[in-house]
């Protein structure tokens, strides 16, 4: 109820104020189980894709969401909950295990599971590479993947600041593009070097739609790469 209850309020306000470009919503099933890659630029990302669907996206969001103390926290976890998005322990061995299994359990309640395939916010406007969970997910889950792409969602709101409405280099929106068929790789999840073909199949679907540069390093990485250099700097001015 939640998630429509934002749905009614948020939509009409993007409408007025940013205009949403959208395209391909013909793409996404009008039902059964599907996943949906999309890229990952900004907080608004969470507003902007999944508002011109009818259905429903379940997202897997990192566990953080949940976890604030005081009043921030609170609306944090009353926001992420309405909204769909299901916690997950990011850290790697069992806690990825469990993230696959209840992505699986969603795609087997014949939901639409969204996923960031580069696994956190990219630290500027690039694409990264993907990691292969969303690969793993599509041949057990036996669905197909919706490539979904973002735009100017990380003009319009970087990270730890608030929307901006002018000045954008373009409307922002989502572009769906045709449904990926995995198939000929069914039965073959546990094989690395299929994983990261289909990974990076994927991902180059998703830089056709958003005509972002692509960069064969994690975000991840070269976010950590920044803060380590941005820390220097910062010693360097005190010193």
């Amino acid at each position: 109820m939640f998630w429509w209850v934002v749905k009614a309020i948020v939509g009409p306000l993007l409408v007025i104020i940013w205009r949403p470009e959208n395209r391909g919503m013909e793409n996404v099933p009008d039902e059964g189980p599907a996943i949906l890659a999309s890229n990952h630029l900004s907080f608004a990302d969470h507003f902007f894709g999944p508002w011109p669907l009818r259905r429903r996206i379940v997202f897997l969001g990192k566990r953080d969401y949940f976890t604030g103390k005081g009043i921030k926290g609170w609306f944090s976890r009353m926001f992420f909950s309405g909204v769909g998005v299901i916690p997950i322990d990011r850290t790697g061995g069992k806690a990825s295990e469990e993230a696959l299994a209840t992505g699986l359990r969603v795609l087997r309640e014949g939901r639409l599971l969204g996923i960031y395939p580069e696994g956190t916010r990219v630290p500027d406007n690039r694409l990264f590479k993907g990691k292969t969970g969303v690969a793993r997910l599509a041949l057990q889950g036996r669905v197909p993947v919706v490539p979904m792409a973002m735009m100017h969602t990380f003009e319009l709101m970087p990270a730890g600041s608030m929307p901006r409405i002018f000045g954008l280099p373009g409307r922002p929106g989502v572009r769906f593009g045709e449904p990926l068929d995995f198939s000929e790789y069914y039965g073959r999840e546990d094989d690395r070097e299929v994983l990261r073909l289909i990974t990076d199949r994927i991902m180059a679907a998703i830089g056709e739609l958003s005509g972002q540069e692509y960069v064969d390093r994690y975000a991840a990485d070269v976010r950590a790469e920044l803060a380590g250099k941005a820390a220097v700097r910062k010693d360097d001015d005190e010193e």
